[in-house]
């Protein structure tokens, strides 16, 4: 896919078993194979990071993705969670990289992790906000202290 492509990242409350990720891969190809937007085949594409995320991709410099071809997706998406008991839409975790691994801490638990040092202004932090391909590849885990969750960090953590 482009650089250029819009994405959608969703963030799993676990990790998927090789068996959930086989059927994730054989799911999503199959729709966006068919993705379309008024009529007009999207060109689309997804990819499963790290066994905790997926990402569905559009080129839209064919044809763009419509708010009803957008509603598909997250339709796929919530039938997936379903099926396979996987949270895709539990925005109040925030996944951070540490140690070489995924961890996610509450959105009600920050500033104590941050505070206690568990995670710092260097952790890096999962970009979900990630717009294109490009600010995936190349913006997908930022230094805390760089993203909105700079407001949690300890005061005089904070460089001047």
């Amino acid at each position: 896919m482009p650089a250029s492509s819009r994405v959608w990242i969703y963030q799993a409350n676990r990790n998927f078993t090789d068996a959930e990720e086989q059927e994730l891969n054989r799911t999503l190809a199959a729709f966006c194979q068919h993705w379309m937007a008024h009529g007009q085949p999207l060109n689309a594409g997804f990819e499963v990071r790290l066994h905790r995320f997926v990402v569905l991709m559009v080129d839209e410099s064919g044809h763009a993705a419509s708010g009803c071809s957008i509603d598909g997706s997250v339709h796929v998406m919530k039938n997936l969670q379903h099926q396979l008991g996987i949270d895709f839409f539990d925005r109040t975790q925030v996944a951070f990289w540490a140690n070489g691994q995924i961890v996610t801490i509450p959105f009600t638990r920050l500033k104590q992790a941050f505070g206690s040092g568990e995670v710092n202004g260097q952790t890096l932090a999962f970009n979900l906000q990630a717009a294109t391909k490009d600010d995936l590849d190349n913006h997908w885990l930022i230094p805390a202290e760089k993203t909105w969750l700079a407001k949690y960090l300890p005061k005089s953590s904070l460089v001047s």
